[in-house]
């Protein structure tokens, strides 16, 4: 087998044993890169040399017998919205498209320190604001499955490279489900982290009480051990919460006969497609054989977490991204103007047209005489949204859900209808707006191979719960072994 078609667990295995050389792994993956990049378009920026570099320094220590982190030798990339001393980190947006951090982000740091070396820089929706990796300022990204269509956003690089074999792991991030519907669009696994689990140190940010960094990888126990290495306390982040890390990787074990598991009434119904319907369906009818207990729940609010999230997070953008103003750094349109005018040439260069919608209407949301009627009423049904969950979580311990209404569209089929776009979240805005945890892996495939998405939500701080359950169905389904025709 192929080294890039393995996953993590089996290539550290290899490595600590000897029998393959970190070298030969990045070497794998950077032939990979060269044979696909070309059609997928998932990285920004590349950094094979630096990751060869790295290697050696890595097989060096192995021959000195040194300690190796969990991570040691296996190649990762790096959604570019996150913070790498060294290497551009440009959000996929002219305004940044030069800028070089002096500092890298506490995630960033875990990953070094456990050994893992940086392959790449991931494309993504500018500032990740979008469903579908076309709002990249640079070029869109393509889905591994069928290159005509869409991989999901915003972390779209991150989920085509790692599902085209581009690399072993990956990080993205997550503010309406931009890690989780990319990774059910291209057929691999998504973590989102309850909000304040993952440092968010050195994520530039978009909506800063939505945001989380996790793992997207090709199996639930790659994700286990990338979260294990990423998660933790950190004094840096103020939304950070000390408090244990579990051994999520042992907690993949346990037994999930008698797990209570809620199925919300209002995620199945107008709008999601039937092909995926099924799909999710026949994944409740697997668990339901191995022990698991389904009954209905309802969230009664969920009608409302679009208008509640494109409030809430189009407000916090527009205060977050005032920042960009052509004076400190990135991009400054250069000619004879008054600082007003400075502004204004800037920003309307800078940024794409949807991160100007997008502060656009926050800035609206916020402004006098509308601050109460929007965005305060938009953080009351927030609560709400919040207590729905509590609810059901005081009945259930888990509840499962399609991750997307629909499986990847094609290019251009909703740039022109910003709704249309936005309604590829409505699944998953709602675990962001609530803080609490999910997780996306494959289910199925449609009649024209493409893949499905099934989500699994825990209460906050249950990702063992949450991971232990979708282990189990990955290694009943074997959906995991499936890799796009490319």
């Amino acid at each position: 087998m192929e080294l890039y078609r393995m996953t993590a667990l089996e290539l550290s295995s290899l490595i600590r044993k000897g029998e393959v050389s970190p070298s030969s792994l990045v070497e794998a993956v950077a032939k990979r890169i060269e044979e696909v990049e070309e059609k997928l378009s998932s990285y920004v920026t590349l950094t094979i040399d630096e990751a060869l570099s790295e290697a050696k320094r890595v097989e060096e220590r192995l021959t000195k017998g040194e300690e190796l982190g969990p991570l040691a030798g296996i190649p990762i990339a790096v959604k570019d919205v996150i913070c790498t001393k060294g290497i551009r980190t440009t959000c996929s947006s002219r305004m940044l498209e030069n800028f070089v951090p002096p500092y890298d982000a506490t995630v960033v740091r875990k990953l070094k320190e456990a050994g893992a070396i940086i392959i790449g820089k991931t494309n993504m929706d500018e500032f990740a604001m979008g469903s579908s990796t076309e709002n990249s300022a640079f070029f869109p990204t393509k889905n591994p499955w069928d290159t005509s269509r869409v991989p999901g956003g915003s972390s779209g690089g991150s989920a085509a490279a790692v599902s085209a074999g581009e690399t072993i792991l990956a990080l993205g991030s997550d503010t309406g489900g931009s890690i989780r519907q990319p990774a059910a669009l291209c057929g691999i696994v998504g973590v989102k982290p309850t909000y304040g689990r993952v440092s968010r140190y050195g994520l530039v940010a978009f909506a800063s009480s939505l945001d989380q960094i996790g793992p997207m990888t090709r199996t639930v126990a790659d994700s286990a051990l990338l979260l294990s290495v990423i998660a933790g306390y950190d004094p840096a982040d103020s939304t950070s919460v000390d408090r244990p890390v579990p051994d999520y990787l042992s907690a993949l074990e346990g037994d999930i006969k008698g797990m209570k598991v809620g199925i919300p009434k209002e995620y199945f119904g107008e709008g999601l497609d039937p092909e995926v319907e099924d799909k999710v369906r026949e994944a409740i009818s697997l668990l339901s054989t191995l022990g698991v207990e389904f009954s209905e729940v309802s969230l009664p609010h969920t009608e409302y977490a679009i208008p509640v999230y494109y409030l809430v997070a189009t407000a916090e953008a527009s205060s977050n991204l005032a920042r960009y103003d052509g004076v400190r750094y990135g991009f400054r349109m250069e000619g004879d103007f008054s600082l007003r005018e400075m502004y204004i040439e800037t920003r309307g260069m800078g940024f794409g047209a949807e991160v100007k919608r997008r502060i656009m209407l926050g800035t609206y949301a916020l402004s006098a005489g509308y601050y109460d009627a929007y965005y305060l009423k938009a953080q009351k049904v927030r609560s709400l949204i919040k207590e729905d969950f509590d609810k059901a979580f005081s009945e259930v311990d888990l509840i499962i859900t399609p991750t997307s209404p629909t499986p990847a569209f094609k290019l251009g089929e909703r740039v022109a209808d910003p709704l249309k776009m936005y309604l590829s979240d409505i699944f998953t805005v709602t675990t962001n707006l609530a803080g609490i945890t999910g997780i996306s892996l494959p289910c199925g495939f449609t009649k024209e191979n493409l893949p499905v998405g099934l989500q699994i939500l825990a209460p906050p701080f249950s990702e063992e719960l949450m991971l232990r359950l979708a282990h189990r169905y990955e290694q009943e389904a074997g959906y995991y072994k499936r890799m796009p025709p490319i």
